[in-house]
């Protein structure tokens, strides 16, 4: 019989819950590619969240379900999504004006690496032979009001993603306000990362040691 692995921290969905909680009620809200995506299913009871994608839709409701939905109605990842009552379509153009324009209050963003300056990597790893994956963020990070990222703490060979200084290209300078990975919550403040709130079952050393950057304990 095989061992069983406990899972330690949060799970991509309750990463995910976890996040929306945050958003403020009303919001326009742009997200990213993997995780991010996630979030469309969880509104906070009470709230009414507007989803956005580059790709012309204001009004992005969750993946349906295996089998339904809609195979022409896409988001910016070409994941099968469905649109909510009295959702907009519209041209790729004016898309990127909305973002541009400043007409999104927070967008929600996976991450390769997020330095404790706020600056963020998630477009290549500079490698030879790496894939790029250019896409929209240059443009969402420097037109949206507000950045989140919520990303894995380590990547799947355990180096952390929460370094002091990003050696991977980057997408921004100083964007990043606040982090949501599997085992906390992370401010981005001027002494560097700032402790929000730690997943069940996880203590502040065991994250510590899994941040390439001091990280300073919830005041």
């Amino acid at each position: 019989m095989s061992e069983q692995v406990q899972i330690i921290g949060r799970t991509r969905e309750e990463m995910a819950k976890r996040l929306a909680q945050d958003i403020p009620n009303g919001s326009y809200v742009n997200l990213g590619i993997g995780i991010p995506e996630l979030v469309t299913k969880f509104v906070p009871d009470g709230h009414t969240l507007i989803y956005h994608t580059e790709n012309g839709l204001l009004g992005m409701g969750p993946s349906p379900e295996e089998g339904e939905g809609d195979l022409e109605l896409i988001n910016a990842g070409k994941r099968q999504v469905t649109a909510n009552p009295g959702a907009a379509f519209f041209h790729h153009a004016d898309s990127f004006s909305m973002i541009r324009g400043g007409h999104i209050d927070l967008c929600v963003l996976g991450a390769m690496q997020v330095s404790k300056s706020g600056d963020l990597a998630n477009w290549s790893t500079g490698k030879p032979g790496a894939i790029p994956a250019v896409g929209g963020a240059m443009d969402l990070v420097a037109g949206v009001k507000s950045v989140f990222v919520i990303t894995q703490h380590c990547t799947k060979h355990g180096d952390p993603k929460l370094v002091e200084k990003c050696t991977f290209p980057l997408t921004g300078v100083g964007v990043i306000s606040r982090v949501y990975t599997d085992l906390a919550v992370i401010d981005i403040t001027e002494q560097g990362f700032q402790l929000v709130e730690l997943s069940p079952g996880v203590d502040f050393e065991y994250v510590q040691e899994r941040t390439g950057a001091e990280l300073l304990p919830i005041s």
